[in-house]
């Protein structure tokens, strides 16, 4: 689990395709912190550590992951939100992160207001699984959601956010990866059910 608190931004420095598998190796200051087996999200993705080798260390993403989310589209060169998972007894600074991407999203208005900047995404169609002033993740960050519409929302990101994570490179028309709240995901399913036993 994780909490949507990005902690550094990773390098990628070589992608490697093996069947429908991709192996992506990154370059972080955490690397030589990491053991294998560990669970980080990359771009709010859960992946697992593999390998580790002098400050890179690598993971591999399977084709469902490739589809539901941004790291298809990841290049050499490109940066990706790092977090490890989160430890008992650490501090719940941001929302329940499963790293579980739902969907993807496109940046369609970045907008500097006055010390801030105002993203606003567009989802690949209606949700009700927003809510004004509610929590989401994007590309792992957790953030809170306003201008709330059927199928897009709106982020203010302040200058620790822009510049720690990788909205800072973010240009419109780019994707990012979409975690709705796990807990309106589960009352969603709820009411969804209690409707289909009328």
């Amino acid at each position: 689990m994780f909490t949507g608190i990005i902690e550094q931004q990773g390098k990628i420095k070589a992608i490697e395709t093996e069947g429908q598998n991709v192996h992506f190796f990154i370059a972080a200051p955490m690397a030589s912190e990491l053991q294998v087996d560990q669970s980080v999200a990359h771009n709010g993705v859960c992946l697992t550590t593999v390998d580790i080798d002098n400050g890179v260390y690598k993971v591999t993403a399977v084709e469902e992951t490739l589809k539901k989310s941004n790291l298809g589209s990841l290049r050499p060169g490109d940066y990706v939100n790092l977090e490890r998972s989160m430890v008992a007894n650490g501090r719940f600074d941001g929302h329940i992160v499963q790293g579980h991407v739902d969907e993807t999203a496109v940046c369609t208005a970045i907008e500097e207001a006055d010390g801030s900047w105002l993203f606003t995404f567009k989802l690949s169609g209606p949700t009700t699984l927003l809510v004004e002033k509610g929590s989401v993740a994007v590309n792992g960050i957790s953030l809170t959601c306003f201008a709330v519409k059927a199928d897009a929302f709106t982020v203010a990101i302040i200058p620790y956010t822009y510049e720690h994570t990788n909205l800072g490179r973010l240009s419109v028309g780019d994707r990012v990866n979409i975690e709705f709240d796990i807990v309106g995901k589960y009352v969603s399913r709820m009411l969804q059910r209690k409707d289909s036993n009328r």
